[in-house]
Parts: structure tokens; C-alpha cells; sequence
């Protein structure tokens, strides 16, 4: 059984499942690097896809396409494209640049009683010269499958909860009773929704926008949480978050400008800097997050120690570690991909479990486009064969970056190691030249990609985090030996990887071990400011800020170097 999932908004994602294993997951903003958060506007460009792995639009036996939207009109003015109907929606897509207009399921539910697994079966999905069936699941679900599918809960048999938090959605929890294959909604824990956080943030310091009226951005969020090391709480302003939270709530979709200019008016006249209002504000939200979330889990009864985390807010590494480390469960789980990169195998996922049955997914997280090794080179470049250990030396001996671009790519937002520049930690200065080639603030972490079984030597805790998707701290002895992963706070975003994880990352890793004694490198992602990661070597060139670009054993090097500060 072949199923296509298909998300059409924002993080447009193709992605394909045959016989109960992922092939691809393709977002559109890794390929012909795209701006970050593409949509698919075509749907002829699906036929696209599938050829690029093999497949043909009349092989797949199944479409699904993510549910969208609301059922009120603040979501006309968030997605142009899209309408509200009675009982679904309509997105105004493209056929080979013609127009025409698609129905889809809703975006959450309705009420505690409405079916989380609700599914429409629409026709009319045209993709070239085809016109096929479709089926479409609520954004909601799409999320929560996503998560669980992909999840070793879903793998061992096991039940778990479930808690999104996504951008226009009340963090919402769900027990998945595995031997019933049942799902219960247990409601919203807190009446927020996750796009406060970067609403509020741009009535403050950097992100500040003008005028008393801000709409989402979906690149604020990751930028704040950087930011946040800059400010100390301030706990005197929770009593005013608490108060404005209780006593001004109006319909969820405009309560976040609410809440800010509430805020502002409370504390005009007093000497709080923004780094401490926004720093608060987080600790807020994650003090919050996990007391309503201990709450619910009591009144339940507790009947599982095992989390999945998912929606766009679970990308914030804080609050993940905040809830893994609060003692309510045993094992908290993140997918690489908890915002919106992950629904369309998260309604693929729904498709394979209303039709087989099954719930657990074969996947793996290097599921994207593979890289294009163009073999022309650019002006100003050589090339020549290199291997894993020479590549080692050269990191070693040079301190310098190097864009590493390998096999597939990796799936969701974070460079895992196929398409990161990478580097030594060892350096004082390279984060600096890091954050200097890829145009970002200077306040802005750059992540260590350790060896899994050191991991515990170098970080507080140390566990297995191959997604990049909690908070760890550098043991004290090991400041002074990689302050290149080093963020302001003494926190770094791990990412740990076994050789099971990535065979060729991981040889050198150990080669860089065994020539250094450091376990471990810089990782960011390799990508054009604004867009998503690099789609061939002949970008990596054109773009042209580090002097070294490796693939597929070939070193592209620069003949006129740039000099770094290292």
C-alpha cells in the first residue's frame, strides 16, 4: 500500500509511505533553496516529487491532505488562500499554473466530543494530467500521528500522552490508548495559544514591530529563545501576566496583542529592559505549561509515564527540557519534525492506521531530497578527492568551517548533520564567524553534534537527544574546551548521534576524537539566509562565505582565501 500525505500551507511537505516505511518527506523550502516555510502552490510540482524517487501519481493508492484553517473569519487575514466552508474548508491552488480550489478537514476540534481522527474524502486533486481521490484529517490529528507514529511508544506497543501546542491551538493533551487504538481528547491544560509567545515578543527589543498590532512570524520564536540569555527573570511581573491572563481573555485568535498591550500599559512607567520582560515571560509560559500539565495528568489518574511532544511550540528546547525534567514521566519524546514540516507524514500516518490498522512507522530522520553533487565548478574553485579522515585533519589543523553536505537530507528545521556547516568548538571565536557567514545576531547558540556515548562526560544530562530538541549544560570542566557550543546561559542544544544514527557523520566524529580528544563539533545549518538548506554543492559554492565544502568524499576549496579570526 502506497500513501502520498500532502501539506499545501505553510512548510508544504510531500511525503510517501509504502508498506508501513517513510521513503520521503520532501519540504519544498529544501528544494531549489526555496525561502524557509514555502507553501505548495502548484500541485502539478507533487508528480515532481514522486519522480524524483521512483514514483509515479498512479502508483500511490492513497492522497491525504492536512486539515487547515478555523471556523472564523481572523483566519481570512492569516491565510489568503484559504476559505471557510460548512463543515470543511477550500485553499485556492494551481494545476500547471490554472487555478482551481481544493476542499480540506478542519484544523482541530470543535469540542472535547468531536473525533480527533474525523476524516473527509473529497475528489477532484488534480496534479498534471491527473484528477484523483483524496482524503483529509484534522491539523490537529495530523500532528498528533506525526508524533506517536514515529514515537518507540508506538513501536513497543505502548500507550502514552500526548500534548500539542501549536501556533493557533490551546496546548491540548491526549491519552493514546494503544491496546484500544483509541484516543482521548483531555482538553486544553491552559487557554493560550502558541502564538502568544512570538506575538507578545514583537512588542520587545529586536523583534519590536510598530504600532499595537503584530501577527505571527514563524521565525520569531527561535530568535527569542536565543535572545532570552541576554535577561534575567523578573518574577515581580508575573503577579501582571497572571492578572491580565485572568482578567482581560477575549477570543484566542486576538488575545495575544491583548495581553501585550495590557502589559504595556501596566508597566509604562517602570525601568523594565526588554531582555528581562521577554526572559520572564518565557519562564512564565514554561512555569505554566508544566503545572497545568502536572494538574490534568493527576486528575486523569497518571495512566501512562510515557510524552510526546508536538505542535510548533515543542520546538522550544526550554520548555521541553522543563517538562522531561519535572519527574512526571519517564521518557518524553520530540520528533525532529513537531511543527508543520511533519503533517503530511502525519496524515499519511492517519491514512495507514484507518486502513491497516498499523500505528508504528518506519522511518528515518534522513528521509529529505538528496544533494546534488554538481561536478562543474564555480570561478574561484577546486575540487579534489578527500576522504573522512583527511577531512578530520583539516577541521583539526584549520579551525575553519566547512559546509558538509551528504546523502539525504534531514527532516524538520534542525541540521542534523547532512546539511550543516560544521567546524571545531575549540575556537573562542568561531561562533562569532559562524553567526558573521550566516548573517545572524550574535547572541545566537551553535549547537555541538556529539558522539552519543560521551555525551554524559561533557553535557548535564547528557541523554540520548538525536533531534537537537533539549536544553543540556557544560559540566564545568568543559567550558574551556569547546566554548564554541557554549550559549550565554552555559546551555548548549545538543544534538548526540550513534553510528546506528548516521555511520558517516559518525566516523568522524571519531576521527576528529581520536586527533583532538574532543568528542564532538560545531553544527549549524547549511542554508542561504531565509531560505532552507542547500539543494546542491553549486549553491554551497555560489554562496561562497567559508572556504571549504565537502561532499560525497570530493573538497571543494576556495583558491583565494578568505581570512578568519581563529
Amino acid at each position: 500500500m502506497i500513501i502520498c500525505g500532502l501539506k499545501l500551507t505553510h512548510d508544504g511537505t510531500v511525503a510517501l509511505i509504502d508498506n508501513g516505511k517513510l521513503i520521503f518527506s520532501v519540504e519544498y523550502e529544501k528544494l531549489n533553496n526555496n525561502p524557509r516555510y514555502s507553501e505548495i502552490l502548484d500541485t502539478a510540482s507533487i508528480s515532481t516529487v514522486l519522480n524524483a524517487f521512483g514514483y509515479n501519481v498512479s502508483d500511490v493508492n492513497y492522497f491525504a491532505i492536512d486539515g487547515w484553517g478555523g471556523d472564523n473569519q481572523d483566519e481570512l487575514a492569516i491565510q489568503p488562500r484559504l476559505e471557510i466552508d460548512e463543515g470543511f474548508n477550500r485553499l485556492s491552488v494551481f494545476n500547471n499554473h490554472v487555478p482551481y480550489k481544493l476542499n480540506v478537514g478542519l484544523y482541530e476540534e470543535k469540542s472535547l466530543q468531536h473525533s480527533i481522527f474525523q476524516e473527509w474524502k473529497f475528489d477532484g486533486l488534480q496534479i498534471g494530467d491527473h484528477n484523483v481521490e483524496y482524503y483529509s484529517y484534522l491539523h490537529a490529528s495530523n500532528h498528533l500521528m506525526s508524533a506517536y507514529s514515529t514515537s518507540d511508544f508506538a513501536k513497543r506497543g505502548e500507550s502514552a500522552y500526548i500534548l500539542i501546542w501549536d501556533g493557533g491551538m490551546y496546548p491540548r493533551l491526549y491519552f493514546f490508548d494503544h491496546e484500544a487504538k483509541q484516543v482521548e481528547n483531555l482538553g486544553p491544560i491552559f487557554l493560550l495559544i502558541g502564538n502568544i509567545y512570538t506575538i507578545f515578543s514583537q512588542h520587545f527589543g529586536p523583534y519590536k514591530v510598530e504600532g499595537s498590532f503584530a501577527k505571527d512570524n514563524l521565525s520569531v520564536a527561535g530568535k527569542v529563545m536565543a535572545y532570552i540569555a541576554l535577561g534575567e527573570v523578573r518574577r515581580d511581573l508575573f503577579q501582571h501576566f497572571e492578572e491580565i491572563y485572568n482578567h482581560h481573555y477575549n477570543y484566542p485568535m486576538g488575545f495575544a496583542n491583548v495581553f501585550a498591550n495590557e502589559f504595556k500599559k501596566v508597566i509604562e512607567d517602570l525601568n523594565y529592559s526588554d531582555e528581562d520582560i521577554l526572559c520572564s515571560f518565557h519562564v512564565y509560559l514554561e512555569e505554566l505549561l508544566v503545572s497545568k500539565l502536572e494538574k490534568k495528568l493527576r486528575r486523569h489518574g497518571a495512566k501512562s509515564r510515557n510524552l510526546c511532544l508536538t505542535g510548533g511550540c515543542a520546538l522550544n528546547i526550554k520548555w521541553n527540557s522543563a517538562v522531561r525534567e519535572s519527574d512526571l514521566f519517564d521518557e518524553v519524546y520530540v520528533p525532529p519534525f513537531p511543527n508543520d514540516s511533519g503533517s503530511a507524514i502525519g496524515v499519511a500516518c492517519n491514512v495507514m492506521f484507518k486502513q491497516t490498522g498499523m500505528l508504528a512507522l518506519d522511518w528515518s530522520v534522513y528521509s529529505g531530497p538528496k544533494i546534488i553533487n554538481n561536478h562543474s565548478l564555480v570561478d574561484g574553485w577546486t575540487s579534489k578527492q578527500f576522504s573522512i579522515n583527511e577531512l578530520a585533519e583539516l577541521l583539526h589543523s584549520t579551525k575553519e568551517p566547512v559546509v558538509f553536505l551528504n546523502g539525504q537530507a534531514e527532516l524538520g528545521p534542525r541540521a542534523l548533520g547532512n546539511r550543516s556547516i560544521i567546524a571545531s568548538p575549540t575556537s573562542d571565536q568561531i561562533k562569532e564567524v559562524l553567526n558573521d557567514v550566516k548573517k545572524r545576531e550574535s547572541y545566537r547558540p551553535v549547537s555541538p553534534i556529539c558522539m552519543a556515548e560521551h555525551a554524559k562526560d561533557i553535557f548535564i544530562p547528557g541523554s540520548k537527544d538525536p533531534y537537537m530538541l533539549f536544553d543540556h549544560k557544560v559540566k564545568a570542566e568543559w567550558v574551556n574546551k569547546i566554548p564554541g557550543v557554549i550559549h550565554l546561559d552555559g546551555t548548549a542544544r545538543l544534538q548526540t548521534l550513534s553510528e546506528e544514527d548516521n555511520a558517516l557523520f559518525y566516523e568522524l566524529l571519531k576521527k576528529f576524537a581520536e586527533i583532538s580528544g574532543i568528542p564532538l563539533l560545531c553544527n549549524t545549518s547549511a542554508n542561504l539566509n531565509g531560505h532552507g538548506f542547500f539543494c546542491d554543492v553549486t549553491s554551497a559554492m555560489t554562496w561562497g562565505k567559508v572556504n571549504y565544502v565537502w561532499c560525497e568524499n570530493t573538497l571543494y576549496e576556495k583558491k583565494e582565501k578568505i581570512l578568519f579570526n581563529l
